[in-house]
């Protein structure tokens, strides 16, 4: 199967302070992963984990330290912001409120995309923009003079769903976009953009830190972890995880118990903690599987299957 993008050894290191005290922190490190058309391929980790700045890079909104990313085969670089780009490329972020001025009627936003990529003229705009619309479950007639406080949660997010779509993409970034709905509407959410997969094949980058969804909507899941790829494969790696980071963001996740159950003691993987820095492998301090090896020499990817993996314990 063809590639649709590739991110090659991907880097970004900011630098903060000034010029005799500069702090570098990097944010993405070496990440390299593809997405294939028609495919959802999900970025996961906890908060800080580089997910975010990786998406930013792709989009144009951040330029990377080092690496490359491909697009059809191509370079994006010098690309990215232009009209073509956000044509084919589109985003859907996480607090649908932010994405849409709330003294402005949510119809002008489709008006005005519309007419800005020269979709459809004036007599076509209207039901060009209810098909965007009824393929998110809405119409143009729920929306119309109406601003975006007068609509709820998961309405806002499938109206910016339906917006991106406007452009026919290929690739859809959606940067946590259940994050900010209440817990009966993700699932809606998350079966919208299987949908859209399934059906007009649209390859979807899913950000999250929710395994269950992660695992329910994705064909293949990347782990992070401070920056790194630490697990990549099929989404069957949050049943049967390898890496002992991704066993314990699982074990994070809490489960109905009996009451009459033992309760078990967890691992929190969210704790703060102090940077360290080291050669070895950087998951090293909260590692229960740690060995001397991993101190003094950073894991390269090694492959079990269609897994890859960023740990010694599979040299």
């Amino acid at each position: 199967m063809s590639v649709l993008l590739e991110v090659d050894r991907l880097t970004k290191v900011y630098s903060l302070g000034n010029f005799l005290s500069r702090l570098k922190i990097v944010a993405v490190d070496n990440v390299s992963f593809s997405v294939k058309p028609a495919e959802v391929f999900t970025l996961a980790g906890e908060s800080g984990c580089g997910k975010t700045t990786t998406a930013r890079l792709i989009l144009g909104f951040e330029y990377p330290t080092s690496g490359v990313i491909r697009y059809r085969g191509k370079e994006v670089e010098g690309l990215q912001g232009k009209k073509w780009w956000f044509k084919e490329v589109q985003a859907v972020f996480q607090n649908p409120f932010e994405t849409f001025n709330p003294l402005k009627k949510v119809e002008s936003y489709f008006f005005a995309t519309v007419y800005n990529y020269d979709l459809a003229d004036s007599k076509r705009a209207e039901r060009f923009i209810d098909e965007k619309l009824q393929a998110v479950g809405l119409s143009l007639q729920e929306i119309w003079g109406k601003r975006p406080g007068e609509l709820s949660g998961g309405q806002l997010q499938r109206a910016s769903i339906a917006r991106a779509l406007l452009t026919n993409p290929s690739l859809l970034i959606a940067d946590e976009p259940v994050s900010m709905v209440d817990a009966s509407l993700r699932m809606s959410i998350v079966n919208l953009l299987r949908k859209l997969c399934d059906t007009f094949g649209l390859s979807v980058i899913y950000i999250t830190h929710d395994l269950a969804t992660a695992y329910y909507i994705s064909n293949r899941v990347a782990i992070m972890f401070r920056g790194t790829v630490v697990e990549m494969g099929p989404a069957e790696i949050l049943v049967h995880p390898k890496h002992p980071y991704t066993k314990l963001l699982l074990q994070s996740i809490l489960m109905p118990k009996p009451k009459e159950e033992k309760e078990e003691k967890r691992v929190s993987v969210f704790e703060e903690e102090e940077e360290y820095l080291q050669k070895g492998c950087k998951f090293v301090l909260r590692c229960p599987e740690a060995m001397e090896v991993c101190e003094r020499e950073a894991p390269c990817d090694l492959f079990e299957g269609e897994t890859m993996v960023k740990c010694h314990l599979y040299r």
